[in-house]
């Protein structure tokens, strides 16, 4: 049977645990995605205490079926397109435009919301760049946010995640430097049924998370 946990913040501990051989390292930052990514790596850099930050992403959803990824999009103008998939669906080019318009607004507001002005960036040029999300579907969002993190010239970019499809090695491609992933079932459906406990985070969780990573006790006290 495959491994079904029991909420976000246990499959964050499952997956510090294939990631041992980055723990207490000074070139090492995790950024989860947000917003369910976040309390995953909030273990990860707990556990490997190392400093934790994010990377926004917003997911293109096909406009009758939202959360079925034709892209996505990530800060610093980082874009990925299934081409394939808006060809296939019949997506117009007036709908992929007002999609990814309301999608740039959202992510606007997200990182005003988790970029505090009084908690620093975490530097990722020449560092190992840990990017987690809670599970992976189409891609689509991890390879946006490994193409937006390339641009700050990290020396390694790891994806990491507590559940993937057995070809997400294909899906991702060239877009991350290694795969780390604590399950990968051959039949696979949504993220969420490998949870018990797949409740929605909230913005506000998001930031308390962050504020603990910062504050003296919390992961980033390492970095």
């Amino acid at each position: 049977m495959q491994r079904r946990f029991a909420d976000r913040a246990d499959a964050g501990r499952a997956l510090a645990g294939h990631l041992k051989h980055y723990a207490r390292r000074e070139d090492v930052v995790v950024l989860g995605l947000p917003r369910g990514g976040v309390p995953v790596a909030f273990e990860v850099a707990r556990l490997l205490r190392v400093p934790l930050d994010v990377l926004v992403v917003r997911k293109l959803g096909v406009p009758w079926q939202c959360e079925l990824a034709m892209g996505a999009i990530a800060s610093g103008d980082a874009l990925y397109v299934d081409h394939e998939l808006i060809r296939d669906a019949g997506i117009s080019r007036a709908d992929f435009e007002r999609v990814i318009a309301e999608e740039k607004a959202q992510l606007a507001r997200r990182e005003a919301l988790f970029f505090d002005p009084k908690r620093t960036q975490i530097k990722v040029t020449d560092r190992v760049a840990i990017l987690v999300d809670d599970g992976l579907a189409t891609g689509a969002s991890m390879k946006v946010a490994a193409r937006a993190l390339r641009a700050r010239r990290p020396v390694k970019i790891v994806a990491a995640l507590p559940v993937a499809p057995s070809d997400a090695a294909a899906r991702l491609g060239s877009d991350v430097d290694e795969l780390v992933c604590v399950t990968a079932p051959d039949v696979f459906f949504s993220v969420s049924q490998f949870y018990a406990d797949f409740s929605e985070t909230t913005d506000d969780d998001v930031r308390a998370l962050l504020a603990r990573a910062s504050s003296p006790s919390g992961p980033a006290s390492c970095g």
